[in-house]
């Protein structure tokens, strides 16, 4: 009895560490870095911006014998103190107007840039009146985050920078309606950008330059999309946020910023990175959860693409490159190139559609599919297909785990027929191991002897589940990183799938007026809704659908395991745990349905009944 008391005090203590290590090493710092989002994306909405980047450095500095990429050497320029408010970052240039059925913003004049940019239909908050995402912001405003393009080479100041004013010949850019730039340099190359917007979040840029001089001129074109200041992010290892791209053949490539900051300098200078050099096809760019800014060279054109990180002033810089092969420009003569700038949301059937119809190379793969892509994008399909049938996600992801349970029947009735038969020679097995339980051989070989006289396969019931393993992961990925789930309603409280449910046990789910979440060190463990709850009485359920186990540490360690597993689940997106919790219900269901069928003794009523009289007579 003594023994025992000593296992429960240990099962109880490593559980107490379980919940602690959470809160400390995942749920608080999680809890923060989504502050922090949300505090951002706020200042940007609201016009503040405390802090100062510096303005990255003129195509001008890429002078010389070959050309470099503008931003992947350190700012000579000197450092800003205060920035401006993003309005006050707005208003210092002149500006075309963006206006499309998506999106909405503005392109600078000065510098030619894509650098005000806000996204129509999504908002930060469910609340149909919170701010407009902003997407991309201007040098100036804390945290710039731009797209730039143009030409560099040994030309030097005769190419248009930052600095450069630039003429347009509209006032507004709509997807009917083109805008054309153009700058004279004075000495004999005249430069035109005309700039094209469809109705979703991709923009077409085709740069020309016309050498009315006397000499060659030797031009490279690029293209990058960089962002000032370490943006916070949710820190998930299902779901990449950094720099990301396929590099033609080179495949994909994700790094986040904490693995750009780890590379090598960059051709001797100070700013890191890693290079890839003349592939064709595919992208470049930068990636949040559910939105990206890319650049899309010329999908027949070989490049160098990279992903660079520097120091500006205070804050750290991160660029995702495209420089092109030089181009001599004979007298009389003129270059063009044109590359796409994709800003905006990660909508699957738009992301695809670009795939598709403008052939750019693997270009779905800006959504985090993951590894089981194979299996993760038909989900999403079917996921899809119900939304839009029955305009409910929640709805569409009840379905969807049924069908799974459905396809899946065969290989459950398989592994609990092999868990019947285990069951049924469980005393043989029991006798085997006392009477060799000095002699492990002996024991392994008249196990092994049992199993072949009953037609018994001991991992039998394991591969099933194995089998299951990438599916359910690859469901789990989708509802995750798909942005078709985000602020996506349920029924009742749940008004965004994509968020934790907002209701609270400790405080009667909102009967008593005041938040939980505001306690101090234990705040977080006080959000504890109503759908983790269902969720931990479903697991609960299901493992009392099985004998409990001899060992008594074990015991104990699965008696804890639906409390631990429902405060760890307190702070995931709702949409999950509604599927969790669906998925637990349903395997009770299934293995009752396939244990009665097998004639096996269903141990969910005496292991229920056995649990009330131990808590009846531990309170008598």
């Amino acid at each position: 009895m003594r023994d025992n008391n000593k296992n429960l005090i240990l099962a109880i203590a490593l559980s107490v560490v379980i919940l602690i290590g959470w809160q400390y090493l995942y749920a608080t710092p999680q809890a923060e870095r989504q502050r922090l989002a949300a505090q951002n994306a706020a200042q940007q909405s609201t016009q503040v911006n405390p802090t100062a980047p510096n303005p990255p450095p003129s195509p001008s500095q890429a002078g010389g014998a070959a050309a470099t990429i503008p931003g992947t050497t350190p700012n000579a320029l000197p450092a800003a103190t205060v920035a401006e408010s993003r309005q006050a970052a707005l208003a210092r240039s002149p500006r075309v107007s963006i206006d499309t059925p998506a999106v909405f913003g503005s392109v600078n004049l000065r510098g030619g840039r894509l650098d005000d940019l806000s996204l129509k239909h999504y908002r930060e908050t469910v609340d149909p009146k919170s701010p407009n995402i902003v997407l991309l912001s201007p040098s100036g405003s804390q945290n710039p985050y731009y797209a730039e393009f143009g030409w560099v080479g040994p030309a030097g100041g005769a190419l248009p920078g930052p600095d450069t004013v630039w003429t347009a010949d509209k006032t507004a850019l709509t997807p009917s309606s083109p805008v054309t730039l153009t700058w004279d340099n004075g000495q004999g190359l005249v430069f035109r950008r005309s700039i094209s917007v469809d109705d979703e979040f991709m923009f077409t840029v085709k740069d020309a330059v016309e050498n009315r001089g006397a000499a060659p001129v030797s031009v490279n074109s690029y293209g990058l999309v960089s962002r000032h200041g370490k943006p916070a992010t949710l820190g998930y290892y299902v779901l990449h946020e950094g720099l990301v791209g396929v590099l033609g053949d080179q495949g994909l490539q994700e790094f986040t910023y904490d693995a750009v900051d780890k590379e090598n300098p960059v051709s001797g200078q100070t700013t890191v990175g890693r290079t890839w050099d003349n592939v064709t096809g595919g992208f470049v760019g930068i990636t949040d959860k559910y939105w990206a800014a890319t650049i899309v060279p010329d999908q027949a054109m070989p490049y160098q693409g990279s992903f660079t990180a520097r120091q500006d002033a205070n804050l750290r810089v991160y660029q995702a490159n495209m420089l092109g092969n030089a181009q001599t420009v004979q007298p009389g003569a003129s270059a063009e190139m044109t590359q796409r700038v994709f800003a905006g949301a990660k909508e699957v059937a738009v992301v695809d559609g670009y795939k598709n119809n403008l052939n750019i190379k693997n270009f779905d793969l800006l959504i985090d599919w993951g590894w089981f892509y194979f299996i993760t994008k038909p989900l999403f399909k079917v996921l899809d297909f119900f939304y839009r049938l029955f305009g409910n996600f929640g709805v569409a992801i009840l379905l969807v785990t049924v069908i799974l349970k459905l396809i899946f029947f065969p290989l459950a009735s398989k592994s609990y027929k092999s868990m019947a038969k285990m069951k049924a020679v469980q005393p043989e097995m029991t006798a085997i191991r006392e009477r060799y339980a000095d002699d492990k051989m002996k024991q392994q070989q008249a196990l092994m002897e049992l199993y072949k006289k009953e037609k018994i396969n001991p991992v039998a019931g394991c591969w099933p589940v194995l089998i299951q393993i990438p599916v359910f992961f690859a469901l789990y990925k989708v509802l995750f990183v798909s942005i078709e789930m985000r602020h996506a309603p349920f029924f009742g409280w749940i008004r965004d799938l994509a968020a934790p449910d907002p209701t609270s046990i400790f405080n009667l789910f909102g009967l008593i007026p005041y938040n939980p979440g505001a306690v101090p060190v234990i705040g977080h463990f006080l959000m504890l809704g109503a759908w983790p709850l269902i969720m931990g009485i479903t697991m609960w359920l299901q493992m009392k659908m099985n004998p409990e186990p001899p060992d008594p540490v074990q015991k104990q360690v699965f008696a804890w395991m639906p409390v631990i597993f429902t405060f760890m689940l307190g702070s995931f997106p709702a949409g999950l745990v509604i599927y969790w919790a669906w998925n637990n219900f349903l395997s009770v269901s299934q293995q009752a349905f396939i244990m009665k069928r097998n004639g096996v003794k269903i141990e969910l009523w005496d292991n229920l009944r056995n649990t009330f009289k131990k808590s009846a007579s531990a309170k008598g």
